[in-house]
């Protein structure tokens, strides 16, 4: 992320920096950024597959910090990946590397992996506190450049690219931000932090022009790699570099390489003549004499300069801000997945209620799958869910009702590849940024470019697609872990059995949509009438899991991820501004349930036993994380027919882990519950569904397993007699209990 060295340089000398007291103003926060910092730099778990309860509560005790500043934070977020393939690189590398982190971790090494759901555990925090967030199509870097620069408010972020930037506002490094410790008295509470402007490392250099710091990025290389040429030319300024009168004559030594290249810049009136010299050092210069300068041929390193140095060319106008001031359509042309996704996914996907999985898959037909502390002998837990992405690439490729399938022009004979077509007119580089604005917004005619550049036709580049015979397999990439290596599948996209066209996603009924999504997890609706309806795709998974997972989840380790869910359940409830609920049971020992959340609570794994990691149980769990995002990326493509859980309530690693411990100890499960009626009954309703989740049956057995079902719905388990009457009572009692923002999405 960002210009290697740069942060380690500037962060080194503390002249670059002025302390700032931070309050009462807006601020532009890179999402991804912040909640990379929170996670892995406050001790929470990553071996056992994430704590997401005490994340969710981080985040919003940073939130409240903001607040309590009169902090108006704007949150900006990565979308999919970048269409011009130039970081492609860059990103197998990352993957590969959190394969091995993460195979690090599940021997009790030190390691950092991020847990699988915490993107959606942020966005949904985000969303929870009325926290404003928009999600681009590609990475966010440039976006977020543009508004700080039009609001002239700072940028919260540990990237270093920010340090090129030339922002009025400035920067705020992540790391200089102390936001636990709250200076000052209400209400006029501060945040201590540390200020970067590009005026201060300007002056360090005698005043050098601030247009001349995107070509020290260039010739650096960040995440889009480094043009050819750079290398041998570094070296030539060492050699020659007294001639500039730069300081970096042969042997005069300078502290590090980014302080001597700046050096060497400084010399320099502007970009233009700094170009001119490296025409002239490269030997680029023309028959005249004259150099090339930043408009030469394109094989020419300073015209591969000039063009790495647009990436940090700011507009003077935001469609972000037009987004955030509640305008319901930027000014820009293009829209989320090329033009190919319907309004309603294009606005979801905006409001950062779209995975990026989705966009990657339509746009470029590749994904890339996150490893999980696992167990590296054993096939990658994303296996035990390729079914449903299966389902999701069917509904995104292949055009229902046309006969045709959406294919992307493969790199020469390749046709699952994407054919990345350079434009001849672009001058910007691979993060699809551009000189006009992007739109952005709530409407549904905004538009974010994802492979067809930006605002004025500037972009980078185009994903050529074309439409071919449907009895030819449409198939997307995914990179996905194979031992201790990063392995390209080819993965077929299965329509799916209900006819449902993408285009006209948004017109087809809850019910057809609702329908086509517990097909794919092979659950019945009735299965999950009795479960309260936040946690009903959190059970359908459940299902799919205990079918689907390789090696088959043992009873300890089901037992344990339903008292988890009961743990969450309670401990939702028991949270401030929960307890006003409370009179709608009253019949209820409240003291009794409280006393099952701690006792539950007693069994996580302490940091201090961190060791001696079950990989078997963790191998499943790994599964079931799999599944669930999976699934919910399916949900959120089908416009959510059913209700997201709050997954900060829904799974615990330690907690899971400890359970698992206690239970194969002998510990009866109903045992953890003992007092608490409501959460008992909760228990039982859980495993009753998930126990019911029966393997898809063929259609042609639909009706011989239809009068097994009606014969055996007597005793507890059944849904008739005083079954019914129970499962009716537990479902309208955590009815009452559930937060009435769950249900906003339910109004298709």
């Amino acid at each position: 992320m960002g210009v290697p060295g740069l942060t380690s340089y500037v962060e080194g000398n503390r002249q670059f920096f002025q302390d700032v007291k931070f309050r009462d103003s807006r601020l532009v926060v890179d999402g991804c950024s912040l909640y990379f910092r929170l996670y892995f730099t406050n001790g929470l778990d990553q071996q056992h597959g994430g704590d997401y309860d005490a994340f969710s509560f981080l985040v919003s005790q940073f939130l409240s910090a903001l607040a309590a500043c009169s902090i108006q934070a704007y949150v900006v977020l990565d979308g999919g990946m970048d269409p011009s393939d130039k970081k492609f690189s860059t990103l197998r590398q990352r993957l590969q590397s959190r394969i091995k982190d993460a195979d690090k971790l599940s021997h009790g090494h030190n390691g950092s992996i991020l847990p699988l759901l915490t993107h959606e555990v942020f966005i949904q925090v985000l969303t929870q506190s009325r926290v404003p967030v928009v999600q681009c199509p590609a990475e966010a870097d440039w976006e977020i450049a543009c508004l700080a620069h039009q609001w002239k408010c700072p940028v919260l972020t540990n990237d270093s690219d920010f340090y090129i930037f030339d922002l009025p506002g400035g920067y705020l490094p992540l790391n200089f931000f102390h936001w636990t410790n709250l200076n000052g008295k209400a209400p006029h509470h501060y945040i201590s932090a540390r200020r970067y402007t590009t005026n201060g490392l300007c002056r360090r250099f005698g005043g050098m022009n601030r247009e001349l710091l995107p070509l020290c990025a260039a010739l650096t290389g960040n995440d889009y790699g480094r043009p050819k040429g750079a290398e041998t030319l570094l070296a030539l300024i060492d050699v020659s570099g007294s001639g500039r009168g730069g300081g970096r004559g042969k042997g005069k030594a300078h502290p590090s390489h980014i302080e001597g290249l700046l050096l060497w810049l400084s010399s320099f009136s502007g970009p233009g003549e700094a170009l001119e010299e490296v025409s002239r050092l490269m030997g680029e210069v023309d028959r005249d004499g004259g150099g090339r300068g930043k408009r030469g041929e394109t094989g020419k390193l300073s015209s591969q300069l000039w063009e790495c140095m647009q990436e940090y060319h700011i507009t003077p106008h935001s469609s972000l801000a037009h987004w955030f001031s509640g305008g319901r359509a930027g000014p820009g042309e293009q829209k989320y997945g090329s033009g190919q996704l319907p309004e309603c996914l294009s606005q979801a996907a905006a409001q950062g209620l779209l995975s990026s999985l989705v966009l990657n898959a339509l746009v470029l037909h590749r994904v890339l799958l996150f490893p999980q502390v696992e167990n590296i002998k054993l096939a990658s837990s994303h296996c035990s869910a390729r079914v449903i992405r299966q389902a999701i690439y069917g509904i995104l490729l292949q055009r229902a009702g046309l006969g045709q399938d959406v294919q992307v022009q493969g790199r020469g004979s390749r046709a699952q590849d994407v054919k990345v077509r350079e434009n001849s007119q672009s001058q910007r580089g691979g993060r699809g940024r551009g000189r006009g604005p992007i739109g952005v917004g709530r409407g549904l005619d905004q538009s974010l470019p994802i492979p067809q550049g930006i605002g004025s036709g500037q972009g980078a580049s185009a994903a050529a697609v074309q439409v071919q015979s449907s009895s030819t397999p449409v198939c997307v990439e995914e990179y996905d872990r194979l031992d201790l290596n990063l392995k390209k599948n080819q993965v077929e996209a299965h329509p799916v059995r209900t006819p449902l066209c993408l285009d006209t996603l948004g017109q087809a009924p809850v019910a057809v949509r609702l329908g086509v999504l517990l097909e794919v997890l092979g659950v019945k609706e009735s299965v999950l009438a009795s479960i309260p309806l936040h946690l009903r795709l959190a059970v359908g998974v459940t299902g799919f899991w205990l079918r689907e997972a390789s090696p088959p989840p043992s009873m300890p380790q089901l037992h344990a991820l339903l008292l988890g869910m009961v743990y969450g359940e309670l401990s939702w409830n028991n949270q401030p501004g929960a307890t006003h609920y409370h009179h709608a049971v009253p019949q209820l020992n409240w003291a009794a349930e409280r006393s099952v959340l701690v006792g539950l609570g007693k069994q996580r794994v302490r940091p201090g036993e961190r060791r001696g990691l079950d990989l078997g149980v963790a191998h499943s769990f790994s599964q079931w994380q799999a599944c669930l995002w999976s699934a919910l990326c399916l949900n959120q493509l089908l416009l959510v027919p059913l209700p997201e859980p709050n997954i900060s309530w829904l799974f615990s690693g330690s907690l899971v882990h400890g359970l698992v411990r206690s239970l194969r100890g002998g510990q009866p499960a109903e045992s953890f519950l003992a007092g608490g009626s409501l959460c008992r009954q909760l228990y039982c309703s859980l495993l009753d569904a998930v126990k019911n989740c029966k393997p898809k049956a063929h259609p042609s057995s639909a009706a011989s397993s239809g009068r097994k079902k009606r014969g055996s719905r007597r005793g507890r388990k059944g849904r008739g007699g005083g079954g019914q009457r129970g499962t009716e009572e537990l479902n309208n009692r955590f009815s009452l209990l559930m937060s009435e923002e769950e249900f906003d999405d339910d109004d298709d």
